[in-house]
């Protein structure tokens, strides 16, 4: 076979390759451009998208938000910027679920959505969906929520998801068996965390440092590793529980980097759970933490005060002593690598820090209003560091634990 023969056979193969293998990575829908027009009467929502797609509207109360389902799409919007006008303050885009994006728009008025459809391309304009909002009263905002036909789709807690770490049944372990440890990136999809002066989102940072984190440990060959999420999804703080329960984890490490006004103030800090916060700076970030599943559009009025608490019993009090054990080895090891805040160990009632059987901890590694913070935690050697800060941490855990039981 000839030199050119075989050159022409290569790049047709290379053509079949492209056409079969990677057309379909790019196959899911674009958002291109989000538009916002303000009107005395009303306002209108547009999204610009390449293709016609399906879609589900339904609002949502206290605060008042609008939110949007669509298939899975790629964003070529960026979060920061977002238009905003008289009567949607703002909004946040995302994966919600495997196969399903999400926005949400926080509204400064009760509205109802009069119209929504699709245009077909015209002009210099592709496809097209179109929200129309008016104005309402509180009483008919109520109304029309509870006569909404349409719900949210919901996961279901115990259906494994892509990105979203779900345990094989070898991962319920004998105890003779290496340490899990369940690595919690904050924040995810639709739900971005906070945004640094760089523009950096709190969680790209958490999601790279918690692979970085998951990857020394395992190369430690001491530690086995399960993640609440692998890639940028939004997972309920409840499930992010429930995973690290039905796994059996032995310890629980949520990882975040706050954002304050004060862009002068840098450090890191660890908190465990008390229902009762330390400071009022402590109280303000489980506040915040703790409305990431309204953040993303989830219905909470179908959850009783009783369901939605999680109450703490003697097994959580015990718990909760191994937590501060686990967080003062982490505090020693982190002060040796990075700065810390002045009073390094807070506490706070944090709702991801609530499993009342697995020692847990939430680490803010650093603020994200402060430009070196952000700058060093956006760096991998900088990343590198922490992440062997907390495994010799958790290896400083381990050993004390064992020491009181020999």
């Amino acid at each position: 076979m000839c030199v050119t023969l075989r050159r022409t056979i290569g790049l047709a193969a290379g053509i079949l390759w492209l056409v079969f293998f990677a057309v379909p990575a790019f196959a899911a829908p674009v958002v291109d451009s989000v538009r916002i027009g303000d009107y005395e009467t009303r306002t209108r929502f547009v999204i610009d998208i390449n293709e016609k797609v399906s879609f589900k509207i339904f609002t949502l109360a206290d605060p008042y938000r609008v939110v949007i389902d669509l298939p899975e799409v790629a964003w070529r919007i960026k979060p920061e910027d977002a238009p905003r006008g008289k009567r949607i303050t703002g909004y946040r885009f995302g994966l919600f679920q495997p196969g399903q994006s999400r926005i949400v728009m926080d509204l400064a008025r009760p509205v109802t959505v009069s119209r929504a459809f699709l245009l077909e391309p015209s002009g210099t304009y592709g496809h097209r969906l179109v929200i129309d909002m008016t104005d309402v009263s509180r009483v008919a905002f109520l109304r029309a929520m509870r006569q909404q036909v349409t719900a949210p789709a919901r996961p279901s807690v115990q259906r494994p998801q892509p990105g979203v770490q779900t345990p094989p049944p070898e991962a319920k372990k004998p105890r003779n068996q290496l340490p899990l440890i369940a690595i919690d990136p904050g924040h995810g999809g639709v739900d971005p965390g906070a945004r640094g002066v760089r523009g950096s989102w709190e969680k790209t940072l958490t999601l790279s440092m918690g692979r970085e984190l998951r990857r020394q440990m395992l190369a430690s060959g001491r530690y086995r590793v399960i993640m609440t999420r692998d890639r940028d999804i939004f997972v309920r703080l409840r499930e992010r529980i429930a995973i690290a329960q039905r796994a059996d984890a032995d310890l629980f490490i949520s990882l975040h980097a706050d954002s304050i006004d004060n862009r002068k103030v840098r450090g890191g800090s660890v908190y465990t759970l008390s229902e009762k916060a330390s400071d009022r700076e402590a109280a303000a970030l489980a506040n915040k933490e703790n409305k990431a599943d309204i953040i993303a559009g989830v219905d909470l009025s179908d959850q009783s005060e009783t369901v939605a608490r999680i109450l703490i019993d003697l097994r959580q009090r015990l718990t909760k002593n191994a937590s501060v054990t686990l967080a003062k080895t982490l505090v020693d090891n982190l002060s040796a690598t990075t700065r810390m805040l002045r009073r390094t160990h807070r506490f706070a009632g944090f709702a991801v820090l609530k499993a009342p059987e697995i020692p847990s901890v939430l680490i803010e590694m650093g603020y994200l209003s402060n430009s070196t913070d952000e700058k060093l935690l956006r760096d991998r050697r900088h990343q590198r560091r922490i992440a062997r800060a907390i495994i010799a941490g958790v290896d400083a855990y381990f050993e004390k634990r064992q020491a009181l039981y020999r």
